[in-house]
């Protein structure tokens, strides 16, 4: 590698490899980002950017004007290769499917030369860099750590603040030797703030996934309170906020579901490796079924299914004030709800390709009979009650998030209910 710019290359211009390439492309580096998708090849070299994410559009618009990004669809020469790409869940037997990172590292061994440095973003079960990637690497004819340096480096930010988290989260890295940790560090100074802990390959990929798959039983745990404190009649809210004052509890809020990229799919990584896994299995069987057991709120708010019943759902992101939708427990809750004979409508302020139509809030509310708030978008605070009671055919409201005002709603007439709460004040 070169002192002072380098030139570098990641594929795939994502979540997490688009903010990156514009983060490096900002301290002066010549950044080539490569992406299979035509259409965010051509958004990315127009100045567009293909997700919402505070902070970036400007990144991009900076990177270009100063010639230090381009996108495209192949891989070329570079000092550093940096893999970006996605690792989906492959439902079908619950494993990493990993064909995005074998064709990356295939691009990658085409163009490597001596003394290169190719690190792996990507979240993947641990062992993948050394079983499946190094050797596809060392195809060319080249030895990692005697011609060329090897990292894994897990990203750990979190859209909707992507760059702020990546500037200043701490960074693990993982090399293959000593060098190529080292390098990697000096790689990510350029604009990381946050510290570097330098580890091995293989522990490396072992932490990324520790840590979602901690933040999913977390949320397991608090999920299942929520599913007590309804049966107890209690407000599962209070009690959790009343819970972490204790200085050594952090519990989670309970809400529909887990989704985006990481928490409904890395834990699944772990059962790869390992046959030790029953409470990362209950984790999991607990937070997927939180969307049928948002189905039964409905239920009890409408006493029952009565024919042509419609739902209105109020965001299908995975979180509030993004768009991603991968995973969303959205998803899993409209298909249900239509299995058990409801008409579904859908409206998200943030989201512009879903499976089902988006709605505009004045047709998803017509005649609906229970308003269903998914994700907690902030829009939705600005949706006046009263603006909504000549719409809808019945004044009923399910908040999964404890998000929404219950007495401005509740004022105007509408049955309130909150997951986790049947305190005396629930509707």
């Amino acid at each position: 590698m070169k002192n002072g710019a380098r030139t570098i290359c990641i594929l795939g211009l994502g979540y997490i490899g688009l903010p990156t390439a514009c983060l490096f492309a900002s301290q002066s580096n010549h950044v080539t980002g490569v992406d299979l998708n035509e259409d965010v090849v051509n958004s990315v070299n127009k100045g567009q950017i293909p997700l919402i994410e505070p902070g970036l559009q400007k990144l991009l618009l900076d990177a270009l004007r100063s010639n230090n990004l381009i996108a495209q669809r192949a891989a070329g020469s570079a000092d550093v290769f940096i893999i970006a790409v996605p690792t989906p869940l492959d439902k079908e037997i619950r494993m990493a499917d990993l064909r995005y990172v074998r064709h990356a590292a295939r691009m990658i061994s085409e163009h490597l030369r001596k003394d290169n440095l190719v690190i792996l973003e990507s979240t993947v079960p641990p062992g993948v860099s050394e079983n499946l990637v190094l050797p596809i690497l060392e195809d060319s004819g080249l030895k990692a750590g005697e011609d060329f340096y090897f990292s894994h480096c897990p990203e750990r930010a979190m859209p909707g603040n992507t760059v702020y988290e990546m500037i200043h989260n701490d960074r693990i890295i993982g090399g293959f030797d000593r060098r190529s940790s080292e390098l990697a560090k000096e790689l990510y100074s350029c604009f990381t703030k946050g510290s570097f802990y330098l580890t091995s390959l293989k522990l490396a990929e072992m932490v990324k996934l520790l840590e979602n798959t901690f933040r999913d039983t977390n949320l397991a745990l608090a999920n299942e309170f929520a599913k007590i404190a309804e049966e107890s009649g209690l407000n599962v809210w209070e009690a959790i906020e009343l819970a972490n004052k204790h200085p050594r509890v952090n519990i989670l809020n309970p809400g529909p579901g887990v989704g985006g990229h990481c928490l409904a799919i890395d834990p699944w990584f772990l059962t790869e490796i390992s046959s030790r896994n029953r409470m990362t299995l209950l984790a999991r069987e607990i937070n997927n079924s939180m969307p049928y057991h948002v189905l039964t709120l409905v239920k009890e708010l409408l006493g029952g299914l009565k024919k042509g019943s419609v739902v209105t759902v109020l965001g299908v992101a995975y979180k509030g004030d993004v768009d991603d939708t991968r995973e969303a427990p959205a998803l899993k809750f409209i298909k249900l709800a239509e299995n058990h004979g409801f008409r579904v409508k859908v409206h998200d302020p943030c989201v512009k390709k879903f499976e089902y139509a988006l709605c505009a809030i004045e047709e998803a509310v017509l005649d609906s009979d229970c308003l269903v708030l998914i994700t907690d978008h902030a829009q939705f605070k600005n949706i006046d009650p009263e603006q909504i009671l000549p719409l809808v055919k019945n004044k009923n409201i399910v908040d999964t998030r404890n998000f929404l005002e219950r007495q401005k709603w509740e004022k105007s007439g509408f049955r309130f209910l909150v997951l986790g709460d049947r305190s005396e004040h629930s509707g």
